[in-house]
């Protein structure tokens, strides 16, 4: 996996034993109150740790109580009495990460278990520096340029979501990562996620968010859609009310108009007609758009996006549109993701169906039968629930009552492997489609592949907007 809970220098040893630095595999920072079932074995055998928390040490119980937050290229210390000795050690530190923002049924949000094993050297404390280097000037080079004869009105970016591992290991801090998509000249345009660039997330202060303004800016840059977070669940046992909700999603909206963006994104129907009506004089003051993001399997033969689609048309609100990811157009899927399946176990014969029959209904059926009788191997088990989330088996037509409002496309792409249009065949698709109904907005290279592909993301999303341009413009000449 490509966001790792233990780093090689993660166990260091300390006055009075030891100390575990856990990284966050996860896309955004999160509540610490988050983590819980903590547990740590060394060697084989349970130690008893505490989290050290601003100087604090707190019992891994207790995280559940406590109001901070875990930013994403910070470790989580975790403390042991008792001294190891030198050399490598096993081990081990599970958790389950309970997510505020995705919801896994009617009674409470998705909890994730997390769990990590590896041999690990002893290192010295004093010779571990555990916090990201210090913002720095990026060096600007000429960026790519938007994009050969498409559209006025269409503005083709990168997502520093890309980097996503990069922010994790911690080795240049998270804003410098993304300013360097414009400073390296991948392209001119970004869109950032809230929770990974700002420390003051999910209230982004008005310092941290203009430093970030000046210093994009001065690389030749600017920020696109900002990827903002609306936490439902305040605890894993109360659901935020309407009203929390929007005080949880305003700071964010003031910093995308702060910023300069176009507006913020969430996923589609999150939010929900009472809590877009509240938003909407906030989207009008602020003068900033709120993107509803639809993608995967996600599809408006669900009742549920359906309705939302209604609510959204009965709006007719140019400050909220809809913002659609191809990896809802998917004609079959990674090789890099099938292979990573075959080397976790996963059954021959059903990898077999899902490379020749991704679509078919049978392969989805097969693919439910697989969970439940519980033959997906734990190693690769979260990567498994892709196949019922993240890949989708829509074609453009199915989306054709959501480009009237669409404003914004994310050109989703997992490998570069192009055999049969497999990666720009959607690219060409969307962009027929969005001609047709005088599209004006933003489609963003985004990768999603560096779940399991260790891959330079500069590399990738350069090579990946030079084909989706080809494919664009293809689309143009054609429509």
């Amino acid at each position: 996996m490509a966001l790792p809970l233990l780093q090689d220098d993660a166990l260091v040893s300390t006055e009075s034993g030891f100390a575990l630095h856990v990284s966050l595999p996860w896309i955004r920072s999160m509540p610490l109150a988050a983590v819980t079932d903590l547990a740590v074995s060394i060697d084989g055998s349970p130690v008893s740790v505490t989290a050290r928390l601003d100087g604090r040490d707190v019992a891994p119980g207790a995280l559940s109580t406590e109001p901070g937050w875990w930013f994403i290229q910070d470790r989580l210390e975790l403390r042991g009495v008792g001294m190891l000795p030198p050399g490598a050690h096993d081990v081990s530190v599970s958790f389950v990460l309970v997510v505020p923002y995705l919801q896994a049924g009617p009674s409470g949000p998705l909890a994730l278990p997390l769990r990590a094993d590896r041999a690990l050297g002893l290192r010295d404390e004093a010779s571990v520096a555990r916090r990201p280097v210090a913002d720095r000037a990026t060096p600007a080079e000429q960026a790519v340029p938007a994009g050969g004869d498409l559209p006025g009105e269409w503005t083709v970016s990168a997502s520093a979501f890309n980097w996503t591992p990069e922010v994790i290991r911690a080795e240049r801090s998270a804003s410098d990562i993304a300013i360097g998509v414009v400073g390296e000249g991948v392209a001119a345009t970004i869109e950032i996620e809230a929770g990974q660039v700002w420390r003051s997330f999910p209230d982004p202060s008005d310092a941290e968010v203009d430093v970030f303004r000046e210093r994009l800016t001065a690389a030749g840059g600017a920020v696109t859609i900002v990827g903002a977070s609306l936490d439902d669940w305040a605890s894993p046992s109360r659901r935020r009310t309407d009203e929390e909700r929007l005080a949880f999603l305003v700071p964010q909206l003031r910093a995308a108009a702060r910023l300069g963006a176009r507006g913020v994104r969430v996923p589609f129907g999150q939010t929900g007609s009472e809590l877009l009506r509240l938003a909407q004089p906030v989207l009008h003051d602020l003068g900033v758009v709120l993107y509803e993001e639809i993608q995967g399997q996600q599809s408006l033969d669900v009742p549920a996006n359906a309705a939302n689609l209604e609510l959204l048309q009965e709006l007719d609100d140019p400050r909220i549109r809809v913002l659609i990811d191809i990896s809802m157009l998917m004609p079959s899927l990674p090789p890099s993701y099938l292979e990573e399946l075959r080397r976790g176990g996963v059954d021959d014969s059903l990898l077999h169906r899902l490379d020749t029959a991704w679509r078919a209904p049978e392969t989805h059926e097969a693919v439910i039968a697989t969970l439940r009788e519980g033959r997906v191997p734990p190693s690769v088990h979260t990567l498994f629930m892709n196949l019922l989330v993240r890949f989708g088996r829509s074609e453009v037509a199915d989306l054709e009552p959501l480009l009237p409002l669409t404003a914004g496309v994310h050109l989703k792409f997992w490998d570069l492997d192009d055999a049969e249009g497999r990666v720009s065949r959607p690219i060409g698709d969307i962009g027929a489609a969005l001609r047709r109904t005088g599209f004006a907005g933003t489609l963003t290279s985004e990768w999603g592949g560096h779940e399991w592909l260790d891959a330079d993301a500069a590399t990738m999303t350069r090579a990946h907007l030079a084909l989706s341009r080809r494919a664009l413009t293809g689309a143009s000449v054609r429509a």
